[in-house]
């Protein structure tokens, strides 16, 4: 039987996750070597501050933890910075939360299964408040109006073109099946936990396209990058100095800034793996 993890816990995770993420060099996303997309890194800190005791909340539901931390972050940083990050973080910082046999993921799945209408709704209003680019007029539980079926039912509707929507239909398979076991590899190859981290990013980069960018610039601009980061995911994989890979990954960092692509999915993906990987390792500590 698991005991919850203390709120306070939970939130230091889900802080050091963000600002872990941000000290990794992540092509076409904001890291501490390069700015980018209107953004800074102090935007992401101070998001990751305002988020951190919302999302670990007792007693309240996914959705509703979602949209204060995103009320919270649009308050601290004046924009959306996070959105994407706190509809992963949710469900995970609730399974954290939760008592029961199983591990995080089993215990993760029983929280998406049980997801409501209520939490449809409070999601929802947090992606209006946040107001994402590239969203677009759905045919189905359209993000504009209040749905009437649960935030899972919602997700299952939107997974074909948003990975975030797929994650939560597939128990979190990208976080759990790939991208954890790179966190691990990279960790024992390199010893420097950047590293690994940019490797996990570029890891999810290069698997399939990075749904951010399809829908803001069209599905062949995402195959694209996803074909341009497999290869430098390869040669970072194949580095035993991963250092010697600055130059290229910032060269890949600044093309696609200059041509407005962010692979925010992945970035996203990336931070809930450390959040996942941080809380795993306190429930094995106690």
């Amino acid at each position: 039987m698991s005991r919850p993890l203390p709120p306070e816990v939970i939130a230091r995770a889900f802080h050091d996750s963000c600002l872990a993420e941000l000290d990794a060099l992540k092509p076409g996303n904001v890291h501490r070597f390069g700015a980018g997309h209107g953004m800074r890194v102090t935007d992401f800190e101070a998001s990751a501050v305002a988020a951190a005791p919302h999302l670990a909340q007792v007693g309240i539901g996914v959705g509703t933890r979602i949209r204060l931390a995103v009320e919270a972050t649009k308050t601290a940083a004046g924009q959306n910075t996070n959105l994407g990050i706190l509809l992963l973080a949710g469900p995970l910082a609730a399974a954290a939360l939760h008592s029961g046999g199983g591990d995080l993921q089993s215990r993760l799945i029983g929280v998406l299964a049980n997801l409501s209408v209520e939490d449809a709704r409070e999601a929802y209003r947090a992606i209006r408040h946040a107001s994402p680019g590239g969203l677009g007029v759905a045919p189905r539980h359209d993000v504009a109006l209040d749905p009437d079926v649960t935030l899972l039912e919602a997700m299952r509707a939107a997974e074909a073109d948003d990975r975030i929507a797929w994650n939560y239909t597939h128990g979190f398979a990208d976080i759990f099946a790939l991208g954890l076991p790179t966190l691990e590899r990279g960790r024992k190859r390199w010893n420097e936990r950047p590293w690994a981290v940019t490797g996990v990013y570029l890891r999810f980069l290069a698997a399939f396209p990075d749904t951010l960018i399809q829908r803001k610039f069209g599905a062949a601009a995402a195959a694209a990058v996803c074909k341009e980061a497999a290869d430098m995911q390869r040669r970072l994989a194949e580095s035993e100095s991963p250092g010697l890979m600055t130059a290229p990954l910032m060269d890949f960092d600044r093309a696609l800034k200059d041509r407005g692509l962010n692979p925010g999915t992945s970035a996203d993906l990336t931070v809930a793996t450390l959040f996942a990987d941080a809380l795993h390792v306190m429930e094995k500590s106690r």
